[in-house]
């Protein structure tokens, strides 16, 4: 049986759609934030916060945290909701999880967060690399915890191992969005093929963790049925936040979540039995990905 969510119908205060007053975050600024920027910029290193817009960036970096990016900054998908560019990569960097330990090294992280973009012209989808940055941080940050957010692969299996053989903390791939809407919010990718990630990373015996925006048109009914996809294949965490749009080039919000309902969804997915929940208007996959480790 579904549970009826309430209706909160902000249109009527938010007629041309402007964007709310709790979506509203300050500038980043402080030592911490120039630290944490001088160690990426010396490393040469990408990070998502930088690359998705995230708006948490300044709070992350001003408390030391931040998400770094590998396999560089060109992704070979076309997300129409994503700020990272699409293109074909120029070159694989395979000094890249030297880096990204030493600077999980200097930045004197207890839990370090890697995602990538789309690397689909390679083989193995830029497994190998993966690989070898978890290997790299653990190396030179055994006490570090590693969380790690991954592509899809295109459901292959084999580079998915390559993966999770490494044993990361916290497997993260997330869903984006309900499936009705993958042809319009991620063409190419399949919600089967996240669906086979979760699936597989629990049978591996990972702690594992998705996530999905809400805006881009999703009905209060998808969004729980995203909810038991994804428990019924072996989900721990998940999390919900606001989408919203980078560039008039990507697609529209359709709807501003209030605050109240995010909170409401956090209860409903956590009576349904996720082991943590982080919902809100600014919630991206890393916030508060220290919080989750248990």
């Amino acid at each position: 049986m579904l549970i009826e969510l309430p209706v909160i119908q902000d249109t009527e205060n938010n007629p041309h759609n402007k964007k709310p007053d709790w979506l509203k975050v300050k500038l980043p600024h402080g030592k911490e934030y120039a630290r944490v920027r001088n160690i990426i910029d010396t490393h040469k290193l990408h990070t998502v916060c930088e690359s998705a817009m995230c708006p948490n960036m300044g709070e992350c970096w001003s408390s030391g945290t931040a998400t770094f990016m590998i396999l560089g900054n060109i992704c070979t998908r076309s997300c129409n909701f994503c700020a990272v560019i699409t293109g074909r990569p120029t070159e694989l960097d395979t000094d890249e999880p030297y880096r990204v330990a030493e600077a999980v090294y200097l930045m004197r992280l207890k839990h370090c967060v890697i995602t990538s973009v789309n690397r689909d012209e390679l083989k193995d989808g830029g497994a190998s690399i993966w690989a070898k940055t978890i290997q790299e941080v653990r190396k030179r940050n055994p006490n570090t915890t590693i969380e790690v957010l991954i592509p899809d692969f295109k459901g292959k299996l084999e580079p998915l191992y390559m993966v999770l053989d490494q044993k990361p903390d916290i497997l993260n791939h997330n869903t984006e969005t309900v499936p009705r809407l993958y042809r319009r919010v991620r063409p190419q990718a399949k919600f089967e093929w996240s669906m086979r990630v979760i699936h597989e990373s629990k049978k591996a015996g990972l702690r594992t963790k998705s996530g999905i925006m809400l805006g881009l048109g999703e009905t209060h009914e998808e969004i729980l049925q995203v909810m038991d996809s994804l428990l019924e294949n072996g989900c721990d965490i998940m999390t919900m936040g606001q989408y919203l749009q980078p560039t008039k080039q990507h697609l529209p919000v359709e709807r501003y979540i209030p605050p109240a309902e995010f909170e409401y969804l956090k209860q409903i997915a956590l009576e349904k039995g996720f082991k943590y929940v982080e919902s809100g208007p600014l919630v991206r996959s890393s916030y508060h990905a220290e919080r989750q480790i248990f």
